[in-house]
């Protein structure tokens, strides 16, 4: 390993359960109860679909765009209050740290959210730079955003682990050439056997994977 790029949400964060229940507390909030299993629901969905939804189901006056915002509104607090960091990963960094390999964080996640979490829970400080999906101009299904975080951080993929907890995202990450560590995370229960069969590696906690070799 010369470099590393980690996933924020599911990965670095344990994150995941604030956007599959954005949608019950937003109608908490508003002094309604959501049906149960509305987070299930919503969760495959785009944000702006989820508020289509919400809206429809549940004759609410405000217009999608206003529902987004609102919705938004409870993930940044979130990230700015609440979320921690999974178990071990902040000694794993420092480890990583001490060796002198540079690391980088890839996320479909905002950057003011990003930075919001990194900075309250200590772990900003470990990575050289912050590439969200936004900024690249494209999501995980394709390679660029890895790519650019590998070039930042001067190392060739083959050289670069990429940390990750989403099937989809260690596919293409594998693809363009980088040694693939998939983690478990309750969202993505349902993918853990072809996670497990695909990434190079494949632990439950971060503090399981060395820093140097995983076999």
């Amino acid at each position: 390993m010369k470099g590393a790029i980690f996933d924020m949400d599911g990965t670095l964060l344990d994150s995941m359960q604030v956007w599959v229940h954005v949608g019950e507390q937003y109608l908490r909030n508003r002094g309604i109860e959501p049906e149960e299993g509305l987070g299930d629901v919503l969760f495959p969905m785009s944000m702006r679909d989820g508020a289509v939804y919400v809206k429809e189901k549940y004759n609410l006056p405000d217009p999608p765009d206003t529902i987004v915002t609102d919705m938004d509104a409870i993930v940044f607090a979130a990230y700015r209050d609440e979320v921690l960091p999974k178990p071990g990963v902040a000694a794993y960094l420092e480890s990583l740290k001490k060796q002198g390999i540079p690391m980088a964080v890839a996320t479909a996640t905002n950057r003011p959210m990003v930075e919001a979490a990194l900075a309250r829970t200590g772990l900003a400080g470990y990575f050289k730079q912050i590439f969200t999906c936004t900024e690249i101009g494209a999501g995980k299904e394709r390679p660029d955003i890895y790519l650019a975080a590998a070039k930042a951080l001067g190392t060739h993929p083959a050289d670069t682990w990429v940390f990750e907890d989403a099937l989809y995202a260690i596919k293409t990450a594998k693809a363009a050439g980088f040694y693939t560590v998939g983690f478990y995370d309750e969202t993505s229960r349902n993918d853990q056997e072809a996670i497990a069969g695909l990434a190079d590696c494949y632990v439950r906690e971060i503090q399981s994977v060395p820093t140097q070799d995983c076999t």
